[in-house]
């Protein structure tokens, strides 16, 4: 079992922090059953994604996305139907 650091993956992505984010990443969507693209070696779910990310079976631009899409907040605004404003304003004005 060789040792995989941030330097061998390194050359694949450009910034270390970005790098820590994918994996970790990553590294959640194994613990939740995602499918791994290299052999376990019995080696723990960060350790994989690192590997995953260093091997290149997936794109890091791929991860990205994936990243950034589960951390998107779907917001609705709650806003008033016009039937109910327009019931409001007779009511106000008829008192």
């Amino acid at each position: 079992m060789a040792r995989v650091t941030v330097e061998d993956c390194i050359d694949k992505v450009d910034n270390r922090f970005e790098l820590v984010l994918l994996a970790s990443h990553r590294a959640r969507l194994i613990s939740q059953g995602a499918p791994i693209t290299i052999d376990r070696d019995n080696d723990k779910n960060p350790v994989v994604a690192l590997r995953e990310i260093a091997d290149e079976t997936l794109a890091p631009e791929d991860l990205k996305e994936d990243l950034i899409h589960s951390l998107q907040k779907h917001v609705e605004v709650d806003e008033p139907e016009p039937d109910a404003s327009a019931m409001i304003s007779t009511e106000s004005q008829s008192d």
